[in-house]
């Protein structure tokens, strides 16, 4: 974002050499925060920079002198401008080629560390969220992600109090029956995944079905722009000959990497020296329980470099 000179203003404390002014110091302070909130809200790290650029746009007309809490405004517009794209985002969807998945994001380890902020942006949980509807899922993400207070959050989705507390009671409850179960440590996952990566790398099937649970999900999304699974492919003999065949196809020109996505241990399938496939996948019990194939190159540019989550 960049200032009447040119200069950049909401992505640096300072600009042109000088002390950047108050607003831009306060934006910059909250700007991970603030794209936590969008990305939650949307699923989408695109869609999420657009808010933002919106919220800065917004929030450098503000007298500050009037902003009593600088972080809940900031939520506040930030959550009104995702609600708004969120909405729109659905009429999209209705038109997208195959399955949609989130955008994946290579984060850090220390959005592990925080084990429930992990547990929220991973891409199991997100298209739980996905089954919201979009003022349900912006009263869930800031009561139950960000543990914003009920006033704060009535004010920043347009409901009364007693509204919201409605409206978090029943998205609470709709999550609840459709959030995917897992009890793997963070260690136990990262030897299934590496165990499915050598299986994968390989084309072994017998080894891809050691770690697939019978009833594995497997989920693809090419956007119309890379061949991918168009419904969702069920069962591990269907989904271990899908994934051998694609080895075998892919040949010695495919390397499958360890890394991180969404704070879990995730796949990067690398074709002829170039990102080709994001595999992120929930495990539970020890075995693999859903994988989710991003494909679409328009959301694999956020594997270039980490993003930073915070809450």
């Amino acid at each position: 974002m960049r200032d009447a000179d040119g200069e950049r203003a909401a992505d640096g404390a300072v600009t042109g050499g000088r002390r950047a002014d108050p607003a831009t110091e306060a934006f910059v302070a909250h700007r991970n925060l603030l794209f936590t909130v969008a990305y939650e809200m949307l699923g989408s790290a695109a869609d999420a920079e657009d808010v933002l650029q919106e919220t800065w746009l917004r929030w450098a007309q503000v007298d500050l002198g009037g902003v009593r809490d600088q972080r809940a405004y900031l939520i506040r517009v930030t959550t009104r401008q995702a609600l708004t794209r969120l909405r729109s985002l659905g009429r999209r969807k209705e038109s997208y080629v195959g399955s949609w998945l989130p955008e994946p994001l290579l984060t850090a380890p220390d959005v592990a560390e925080d084990v429930e902020l992990a547990d929220s942006v991973s891409m199991a949980m997100l298209l739980v969220m996905e089954t919201l509807a979009p003022t349900e899922r912006a009263v869930f993400v800031l009561r139950e992600v960000f543990a914003l207070g009920y006033d704060e959050i009535a004010e920043a989705v347009g409901k009364s109090h007693a509204a919201v507390r409605q409206i978090a009671h029943r998205a609470r409850a709709h999550v609840a029956a459709r959030r995917p179960r897992g009890d793997a440590s963070a260690d136990a996952a990262r030897d299934v995944i590496e165990a499915f990566r050598r299986a994968s790398e390989t084309g072994d099937l017998q080894g891809l079905l050691d770690v697939l649970a019978p009833d594995v999900v497997l989920v693809g999304d090419g956007g119309g722009i890379k061949r991918a699974v168009l419904r969702p492919v069920v069962g591990s003999g269907k989904v271990a000959r899908l994934l051998a065949a694609g080895a075998a196809r892919a040949g010695a020109g495919a390397a499958v990497r360890s890394t991180r996505v969404n704070g879990h241990p995730a796949l990067a399938v690398w074709l002829d020296g170039a990102l080709d496939t994001v595999l992120a996948a929930h495990v539970d019990d020890g075995l693999i329980t859903g994988l989710y194939a991003v494909r679409n190159p328009e959301k694999l540019t956020r594997m270039r470099q980490e993003t930073a989550l915070i809450r």
